[in-house]
């Protein structure tokens, strides 16, 4: 009796499934990762005694914008497509009769019952298919719960310090590589894979990754507090940091970063301020301006003394002196400095160089707007190798040739480089220059 059920097993199980079968799914959600595509059974539809996971040769299966389809035999990727479309599988193990050449499709049948009857009657096969959601998955929040180490270097006042900041934000990822995401992150899931099984070790990672990212962003320059504006440039910093571990390992890559705030302890915000203030004072010029307004300042102050206005102006008497430094000696170390600087290079004119076409004066060979060459000068060479347009070389003062006769080789028609000096033989024909190639 078991070898009867499981012959009429294998039969009734391969003609059920010689049906195409139609996969698709459905608009997936911001939340879910990658799903199981649903076969298509409509009420007026004969394949409802089909297995499972078994897809027939010729099946359709519809990938959206989006979506990302594989397809899985045996718990290995046979099939790929991330075009949107419809996509026929016609090169499954499982045979059909509507499709292929019908002779082939009947001999692959027997040998499926034969192959199904050794497993009791069963499929002894899997196929599956699953999309995976290539949209950017966006609403990840994030917040730095200790503080974050971030270098501040700023040249003009000598400055490089490390300060703590703390950040929050959110950022958006993305599955850039479907294939190692199944392989090493999701598997052979039996319904869908929910964001919230990899969310947690992905924001870890990302905060792990935001030091060494932060470090890259101020060798760049960049002040913590101007973060905000340059989010492009830190999520390549991250992706930079974070390629081994979420590129290459899971098929995952941070596609955009926000910050919404950037905040520093008050002492070292007070510190910073505090020297790009005085870095000002470097200046003679305006440090007498500073002086001038806090003698102003201080004359206020004076006046409105309690113990009356004359004690106040006695104190700054007594300050000023005691200072060493008044404003009108700052501003003339501050002109002295300006009378010592060089002059400014003179701007490039048609003196000293060419005028293009385009109206743009150049130095060099090529014009630096529109790229034409610079114009032939016109004249005649001195044997220097300077070129005139006088009756005297500027170079060496040789007087220009008078009535020297233009060669041209009279057999070919070529003509020299130097129309006044030929060669002896014609380098195109050979013929011998001589008074009848003179013009």
């Amino acid at each position: 009796m078991g070898l009867i059920k499981a012959g009429l097993g294998a039969v009734g199980g391969v003609l059920a499934d010689q049906w195409k079968e139609f996969f698709y799914c459905d608009a997936i959600e911001n939340d879910v990762l990658m799903v199981k595509g649903q076969k298509r059974v409509g009420g007026r539809s004969s394949n409802t005694k089909g297995s499972d996971n078994i897809i027939s040769n010729g099946s359709g299966i519809a990938v959206a914008d989006g979506q990302c389809m594989i397809i899985v035999e045996q718990g290995k990727i046979v099939e790929v497509c991330a075009e949107p479309g419809e996509f026929t599988y016609d090169s499954s193990t499982e045979p059909s009769i509507f499709s292929g050449s019908l002779g082939n499709s009947i001999k692959e049948t027997f040998k499926a019952i034969g192959k199904r009857f050794t497993y009791g009657g069963d499929t002894g096969k899997d196929q599956r298919v699953y999309y995976f959601n290539t949209k950017e998955i966006m609403g990840n929040k994030y917040g730095t719960v200790n503080p974050v180490p971030f270098r501040v270097v700023d040249q003009n006042i000598g400055l490089d310090i490390d300060i703590s900041i703390r950040c929050n934000g959110e950022y958006s990822y993305k599955i850039v590589d479907p294939l190692k995401f199944y392989t090493n992150v999701c598997g052979n899931v039996s319904d869908e894979y929910d964001r919230s099984e990899i969310d947690s070790q992905l924001k870890t990672e990302l905060m792990t990754a935001l030091q060494p990212a932060f470090a890259k962003i101020s060798a760049m320059g960049i002040r913590y507090s101007a973060l905000p504006g340059h989010t492009v440039e830190l999520a390549d910093a991250l992706n930079e940091v974070l390629s081994t571990k979420w590129t290459e390992l899971r098929g995952i890559k941070v596609w955009s970063f926000g910050v919404n705030s950037v905040t520093a302890p008050k002492e070292d915000e007070d510190m910073i301020k505090e020297l790009q203030r005085n870095v000002v004072f470097r200046n003679p010029t305006m440090a007498g301006a500073h002086l001038v307004g806090a003698q102003a300042q201080a004359m206020q102050d004076a006046a409105n003394n309690q113990a009356g206005a004359m004690t106040g102006f006695m104190g700054m008497g007594f300050a000023q002196q005691s200072g060493g430094m008044n404003a009108q000696n700052l501003f003339a170390m501050g002109q002295q400095q300006q009378a010592q600087q060089p002059a400014p290079a003179p701007a490039a004119s048609a003196a000293n160089g060419w005028k293009c076409a385009c109206g743009a004066t150049n130095q060099g060979k090529f014009c630096a707007e529109c790229g034409s060459p610079k114009p032939a000068e016109e004249g005649w060479t001195c044997s220097c190798g300077a070129v005139n347009k006088g009756k005297f070389c500027p170079n060496c003062g040789s007087k220009k040739p008078a009535g020297a006769p233009l060669y041209q080789c009279d057999k070919c028609g070529w003509k020299p480089e130097d129309p006044h000096n030929p060669p002896k033989f014609c380098p195109e024909c050979g013929d011998i220059f001589d008074s009848n190639d003179a013009k």
